[in-house]
């Protein structure tokens, strides 16, 4: 005996799981979305500030990476605000946007590192919350609906 179907509703309905995909994956997309927004917004922030005024950061004496402030400051701008484009393009759904966030989240990821000096623990959480957009969308599976 099976239970009554609901009228209308295809065989896979909408409170199954995408096949492959869980719940925190397809819930963990929505929120990697407004992270890269929140994100991109901060970087944009962080950017404007180091491009503004050298004095916002302490200087670093003898760093590896050798870039100014104002250089830190124009690849966090440029960052942040693809971030925030790709943020919105997950949450409206583009499928161009999960590969681009993934891409994006990286090299976050890498800019973050490198900043490691500048601001040593917000680094680290930002490179957190990279690493956790990266896994939301790359465990994202869409449920591809046959139109």
């Amino acid at each position: 005996m099976t239970a009554p179907s609901h009228s209308g509703a295809p065989s896979g309905d909408y409170r199954s799981a995408p096949a492959g995909g869980s719940a925190w994956a397809n819930g963990g997309a929505v929120f990697g979305g407004v992270l890269m927004i929140v994100n991109g917004f901060l970087a944009v922030f962080q950017g404007v500030a180091a491009i503004s005024k050298d004095d916002v950061y302490a200087r670093i004496g003898n760093y590896v990476y050798k870039i100014n402030l104002t250089g830190w400051g124009w690849i966090l701008l440029v960052l942040g605000v693809i971030a925030v484009i790709a943020g919105a393009g997950i949450l409206s759904g583009a499928g161009w946007a999960r590969g681009v966030g993934i891409v994006l989240a990286s090299l976050s990821l890498m800019a973050q590192f490198l900043f490691l000096p500048y601001a040593p623990v917000w680094s680290v959480i930002m490179m957190a919350i990279d690493v956790f957009v990266i896994w939301a969308l790359a465990t994202y599976e869409p449920q591809t609906t046959g139109r």
